[in-house]
């Protein structure tokens, strides 16, 4: 990493309290691991570790991003602490007699007659962009997918745990902000996953998750930060620094792995539909 660099990070970290949400490397979702191009995404995550000043490190309980995360403890001799509620976003949705809610998820599977539990988020654009409520940042508690889903009571229990983790730094949820108790510089790094990091970020940001979920795509091992801003004392809003960063991948001239993404083109058959 260049002096500039350096310089630019260190300057953040002593002025703000900062988090950072890494996504696990380009995973083997059937046996919840990492591939090969997920091993070598991870250590070159772990080549600038040092850099991030990660400060405290939490870890989902799955395999592939416990594995994501061990390349960089490993480098940096550091433990992290698992927490259960930074696993993949578990809400799912039943389908089963919604005709709205199988346009809105074609290609779902059945099995033994009944449809298969989907992804709350898998939605297509033409049904989500037709549908403002999924957009509001209430909205979408009242929608078809919260009547047929569990998602209110799982997306509450996350953001309940993120805010009762903060509270721990001196970060009060209020509202839609954050009392300051403590002010500080510290960094918080969660090692997570795409779907879950949508959630934090649209509880910190007091978006919807959905246009989060529909709007972002966050490559393999990307690093995702925000940081406190206290304009009103006692009074701090988080704000993004940078979302999906990719350079430790992109200056060692690797391409990020495509997973988390849609194909571009329909007729690229080669991508993800």
């Amino acid at each position: 990493m260049n002096v500039l660099l350096k310089i630019f990070h260190f300057r953040e970290r002593k002025n703000k309290m900062r988090i950072l949400m890494i996504r696990h490397g380009d995973p083997d979702y059937e046996h919840d691991s990492l591939t090969e191009t997920g091993k070598k995404e991870a250590a070159l995550l772990a080549e600038i570790a040092e850099d991030l000043h990660m400060g405290d490190c939490f870890v989902s309980p799955l395999g592939r991003a416990r594995e994501t995360a061990a390349y960089t403890l490993d480098r940096l001799h550091r433990s992290a602490k698992t927490l259960n509620w930074l696993q993949e976003f578990p809400a799912k949705l039943d389908v089963n007699g919604s005709e709205e809610l199988l346009r809105a998820f074609p290609n779902t599977r059945i099995i033994d007659g009944r449809y298969k539990p989907r992804i709350v988020w898998d939605m297509v654009p033409s049904y989500y962009l037709k549908h403002p409520e999924y957009m509001n940042r209430e909205g979408w508690r009242d929608s078809e997918v919260a009547r047929k889903s569990d998602i209110i009571q799982v997306y509450d229990d996350v953001t309940g745990s993120l805010d009762r983790l903060l509270a721990e730094y001196g970060y009060v949820r209020e509202g839609m902000f954050y009392r300051v108790e403590r002010a500080n510089t510290d960094t918080v790094t969660f090692f997570c996953h795409f779907g879950l990091t949508c959630v934090l970020l649209s509880h910190l940001l007091n978006v919807s998750p959905f246009s989060l979920w529909h709007g972002l795509a966050l490559a393999p091992t990307s690093v995702t930060e925000v940081v406190t801003e206290e304009r009103e004392q006692g009074i701090a809003m988080f704000r993004g620094l940078r979302l999906g960063d990719v350079h430790h991948l992109l200056a060692k001239g690797r391409t990020p792995s495509f997973s988390a993404r849609f194909c571009e083109i329909y007729d690229n058959m080669e991508q993800r539909h």
